[in-house]
Order: structure tokens, then sequence, then C-alpha cells
């Protein structure tokens, strides 16, 4: 199992970014509900808003964008996932109950793998699915 990066893809840091016209639900439902910390952020920039989130000293990031002009960003399917890898079950259920309050239930996977591994599957402000998935159901 490789633990660095290769020297023939000398990755800095790994972003991924996409578009939504929900720009403040969706800082609530990573940051408030997720427990993702807000890194950055910056407004009119060539008609964007945008926001990273993650966590501080690591170079995992999602970036959120907004254009002035709209920034619709239908889900593609119910299988496009984020899967954040949870510890323990005590820590799942938080992030659950969280999100839960917060209007986001958990929904049926799409992949019946994800229920079988006693992951929770929630849908984000813009419909796209974040998967929880304990480590103890890695395989």
């Amino acid at each position: 199992m490789m633990h660095t990066w290769p020297d023939s893809l000398p990755v800095a840091q790994v972003r991924i970014a996409r578009p939504t016209d929900k720009l403040q639900e969706i800082e609530r439902f990573y940051c408030a509900g997720v427990g993702l910390q807000k890194l950055g952020s910056f407004t009119g920039h060539e008609g964007y808003d945008g926001l990273m989130l993650g966590l501080p000293g690591f170079p995992y990031h999602l970036e959120f964008t907004q254009h002035e002009n709209g920034s619709p960003c239908p889900a593609p399917s119910k299988d496009n996932l984020l899967v954040l890898y949870i510890p323990d079950e005590a820590s799942k259920k938080k992030v659950v109950e969280r999100l839960g309050q917060l209007g986001y239930p958990e929904v049926a996977p799409e992949n019946p793998y994800w229920k079988a591994k006693s992951a929770v599957t929630v849908e984000d402000p813009d419909g796209w699915r974040l998967v929880l998935m304990p480590t103890a159901g890695i395989s």
C-alpha cells in the first residue's frame, strides 16, 4: 500500500469543485451538518462567489461556486456519491442526527451495497448524495 503520492504525479492538494445555486444552504449542510470547516471564500470574482470547505491541515477540499447569472447544478444520478469514511458508529450517528435536525434525513441508497455495510446516505441541498460509511464496513 502506498502512503505517499508517486513521483510521477506530484500532487500537493486535491480539490473537488462543483457549481450550485444554493451556496448558503450548501455551507450550512457541510459545515453545521457534516462538520467540515470553511477554509476560505471569495465574492465577485469574475461573476463568481465561492467557498472552500474541508479540515484544517488536510490537503483535501470541496469547493462550491455560484455564478451571478445562476449555476444550476442538477445531480447527475443517485449513484454520484461523495463518501466519507467515519471511524466509529457513534461519530457517524452524530453526523446523521445533525443533518436530520437541519432537515436532511437519510435516503435509500441506489446501490444496496451501502445499506448492507451500515452506511447512511443523505442528499445535500442540490440533491447530490453524501454517504457516511463506517470504516468497519470497508471492503
